[in-house]
């Protein structure tokens, strides 16, 4: 079937565009986080398209005054992926790589937003991501990181809120390949195993510029992907630092971190600390990600609009939906020549099963 991506150059097969390969959990998703520097107001976006499930989703969320209000819609694609509305939310790209607009008009949640995005550095391709449990594939992806400022508004019951480019900034990341989305595989692996995901992440803004961190490692520790990253501004070519590393200290009954330090040593030896201080928690579950009735790529009919909120100091850390989360946390920065700045951005936490390092063993067991 040819689509509106065909008269684009952008074939990877010799197939048209509505084809991507032969895996069904094939995927490629946008998403956005923003926020005011001093973190009293927070959103979140993210839409999904699964070309051989026909299936595109998405969610906005925002934070205000303690209570996460989030919006998911589903809808069948019909293998155009050049349409990137889903019910009540939008995505244009108004400049490849620079900057994007994100829409949002549910009237009956009283939720609005036209929000445009702006990069303040350039676009930043991270190390493959490629993970195995056995001979299985679970992911394969590739993504690119981006942090920016907004400006527009959002809208939540009736109180409009000015978002504006010097008192506003976040992060983007487009990823695309494989990943498990939709309904789970029926078959385990053989020999069944207990499932483990380390993942942290962790974006800054600072008025010089940015500073991006991220961890995978398996049980024991070791990293199968892990790179940290310091730009300027105004087209500045990122430096990726020699080495990384993260010590995290976490929540009494949590996997969530109480505080966290994070190393980047450059090629000429300097050591760039960076100490992350925690001020309250976003939920993932908002925007989909581990969310049991919206989940990516979940079938919810020809078109499925939903709204909920919650106030997150009431939420249970323990329980499974909720250990995906993005902290907002205030950075300080200590450069290799002493110097200080200090900024903000998140501290993105998916621990499942054990991680020696951190004193987990099982499979939810919590931090003493």
């Amino acid at each position: 079937m040819l689509t509106k991506g065909d008269d684009y150059p952008i074939h990877q097969l010799p197939e048209p565009i509505a084809t991507a390969g032969t895996d069904r959990n094939f995927y490629d998703r946008y998403f956005f986080n923003g926020y005011s520097k001093d973190g009293s107001v927070f959103f979140a976006t993210a839409l999904g398209v699964y070309p051989h499930l026909n299936i595109m989703d998405g969610a906005f969320s925002v934070v205000v005054d303690g209570v996460q209000h989030n919006l998911h819609a589903s809808r069948f694609m019909g293998m155009e992926r050049m349409d990137m509305q889903v019910g009540p939310l939008s995505i244009e790209v108004l400049e490849p790589l620079q900057s994007l607009r994100i829409r949002v008009d549910h009237p009956e949640s009283g939720l609005k937003a036209d929000l445009t995005y702006h990069g303040r550095a350039v676009a930043i391709e991270e190390p493959r991501f490629t993970y195995r449990q056995g001979p299985r594939v679970l992911l394969d992806y590739t993504r690119l990181t981006q942090n920016g400022t907004y400006e527009g508004w959002i809208e939540v019951g009736g109180k409009r809120i000015e978002i504006s480019r010097d008192q506003h900034w976040g992060t983007r990341d487009r990823s695309w390949g494989v990943r498990p989305i939709g309904a789970a595989d029926p078959q385990p692996l053989a020999p069944p195993r207990l499932p483990q995901f380390y993942w942290v992440w962790s974006p800054l803004n600072f008025e010089s510029g940015l500073t991006l961190y991220h961890n995978n490692s398996d049980e024991y520790g070791r990293p199968w992907n892990e790179a940290a990253v310091m730009c300027g501004l105004d087209g500045a070519e990122p430096r990726h630092m020699a080495q990384c590393s993260s010590e995290v200290n976490f929540l009494s009954g949590s996997r969530h971190a109480k505080d966290a330090t994070i190393r980047m040593v450059d090629d000429a030896g300097g050591e760039t600390i960076i100490e992350l201080t925690p001020k309250w928690t976003f939920y993932m579950k908002g925007i989909g990600y581990g969310n049991p009735d919206w989940g990516h790529g979940h079938f919810k009919g020809e078109l499925a609009v939903e709204y909920e909120s919650f106030v997150t100091a009431d939420i249970a850390d323990c329980v499974p939906p909720n250990l995906h989360i993005q902290a907002f946390v205030e950075a300080r920065k200590t450069a290799p020549d002493g110097s200080v700045e200090i900024g903000s951005g998140i501290f993105e936490q998916l621990i499942i099963g054990p991680h020696a390092p951190s004193g987990f063993k099982d499979l939810l067991d919590m931090a003493p």
